[in-house]
This record gives structure tokens, sequence and C-alpha cells, in this order.
């Protein structure tokens, strides 16, 4: 299936994401499995249907979109197990990818977008972040996850139209508070 032309294309480092997070809730409420072929991004709607292409190897798998991640500097893309197999990257475990958005019921460049600017394991350090910036970026919020490693809370600033203004609004955030800062899609 050819690429929805000029919608949607994008260069970076994928990852890969197996146990321990293997059959717990995905992003859209779906248990992840990672013996299906599916992914985290950060700013696709979910149900997105993405062609991702090894650039070292040219091999291609299509992924459907049903998480949120990856929240590591650099990287746009985290494949699940069979999907990172299929491209030959679990060795390496990352990969230069070029993604294409090739189907999906939601057009991937409308929406609300929003930047997280941190993840605590204690929930008043969060709480103290949100309140300090939620004078000057509102709104602000702190959104439970629950990891393999412990409940993080998350701080999440913003929710603007378009995710060039989400991009500019991150480098505000990392000008003021140092931290990686990312993009994310507010779901509904």
């Amino acid at each position: 299936m050819p690429p929805i032309a000029g919608v949607y294309v994008e260069e970076g480092v994928a990852s890969w994401y197996g146990d321990p997070f293997n059959g717990r809730h995905a992003a859209n409420g779906e248990i992840y499995d990672m013996y299906q072929f599916t992914a985290a991004h950060r700013t696709l709607p979910f149900n997105s249907i993405v062609r991702v292409t090894n650039l070292t190897t040219g091999k291609q798998t299509q992924v459907r979109i049903n998480d949120r991640g990856p929240f590591v500097a650099n990287r746009i893309i985290d494949l699940s197990l069979s999907a990172a197999r299929a491209i030959d990257m679990l060795g390496p475990g990352t990969a230069q990818v070029r993604l294409e958005v090739i189907g999906g019921t939601t057009n991937p460049t409308a929406g609300f977008f929003g930047v997280q600017v941190g993840a605590f394991l204690q929930r008043e350090n969060a709480d103290k972040l949100r309140d300090r910036l939620s004078e000057r970026f509102a709104p602000a919020s702190v959104v439970p996850y629950d990891s393999p490693n412990g409940t993080f809370y998350r701080v999440r600033v913003g929710r603007v139209a378009s995710e060039q203004a989400a991009t500019q609004l991150a480098a505000q955030l990392h000008d003021e508070t140092h931290s990686t800062a990312f993009v994310i899609r507010l779901d509904p």
C-alpha cells in the first residue's frame, strides 16, 4: 500500500520493547502483546497504520499505533518485538528508520498536542512542578502511568492545535525547566 502523499513521513531512530511491558495496558487501553505488529509513537493518532523501513537493511513492516512513547531523547518510535524482528533490529536494539503513514481513521496532523516535561516516582514532586508551571503554561496536569518499574507521575503542559506550536512550547519549557520536553498527542 503506498503512503498517503504528503500526510506524514518521519526519519529517525527506532527502538523496541517487549518484556516486562508485555501483558500491561497500552496507552489506548488495550493489553500490549509484543507478538502483534504494533508500536508506540508520541503524536500519531491511535490506529494509524505506519510503514516502518529500516534504512540500513531496506526491510519494511507495517504497524498499528496503540501506545505512547518512546520517552527517550532522539527516538521516534518503539516497535513491538515482532515488528522489530521483521526489520532485523533486535540485536542492535535500535535502527535508523523511515515512518510513512499509510492508513488510519484520523488525520495525523489534526488534533491537540501538549508537552511532557517530567516523570516522577513521587507524586508530590510531580505536583510541585505542575503547580510551578501552571501559572504560565496552563493547562498543566499530572498523569499517572503504571510502568514495570512502578507508577510514574508524568507532568504535561499545554493544549495547542498544532504540532508546530507544541514544538515551540517544548523549546520554551526546556529552557525554563532544563529537562527534556517531549511533544505528545493529547488523546480524547
